[in-house]
């Protein structure tokens, strides 16, 4: 018998101060079987760093949401797509190959990918000559330290507020606050 998702709810308020963006945001996040709660706030932290973009790129005529991510490997993890369907960002968290990153290239207008594990230096030492041509593509790195905290804020049902200043993310909930300053690669 194949195992279910866990689903996570998440009510995240976003204050991005830097550029001038505030919401509240009720989510779902479906936890992969496969996917730890490290990875799952990861893409949370993704999403909640983009969610500007909502009115930045595209003037609230978008959808910001999860996509089916380890579920489906042609799925972002993060996507925001406009009222036409044109995916606008694509957003992938982990380590992935070169190929799929192209994919993803081709389908949207701009592709992120946060890397956050320990080995992620040595992913991207493999990976950057093969990503070079990609313009669309940019890299984050996020502090292991930071991504092993998020960890701890993972519940069921979260009350998350995320301050965004200075280029760090400040993630509070019931299990504490974690700053995350993420590193551009590329």
């Amino acid at each position: 018998m194949a195992l279910k998702s866990t689903v996570f709810k998440a009510q995240l308020a976003v204050a991005d101060i830097d550029r001038g963006y505030y919401a509240d945001h009720t989510l779902t996040l479906a936890r992969h079987p496969s996917e730890t709660d490290e990875r799952m706030m990861v893409r949370l932290v993704a999403l909640a760093l983009n969610a500007h973009t909502l009115q930045t790129e595209c003037g609230g005529d978008a959808t910001l949401g999860f996509g089916a991510g380890l579920s489906d490997p042609d799925d972002p993890d993060v996507w925001l797509r406009d009222f036409t369907g044109r995916t606008r960002l694509w957003i992938e968290v982990g380590q992935p190959e070169d190929k799929p990153l192209a994919r993803a290239c081709s389908k949207a207008d701009r592709v992120l990918v946060y890397c956050f594990h320990h080995a992620a230096e040595v992913w991207w030492r493999g990976l950057e000559n093969k990503v070079s041509r990609l313009d669309k593509l940019a890299v984050w790195r996020i502090p292991t330290a930071a991504s092993q905290a998020l960890a701890g804020l993972a519940e069921r049902s979260m009350q998350l507020q995320a301050t965004i200043q200075e280029g760090t993310l400040m993630l509070s909930g019931a299990g504490g606050t974690v700053d995350v300053e993420p590193v551009r690669w590329k």
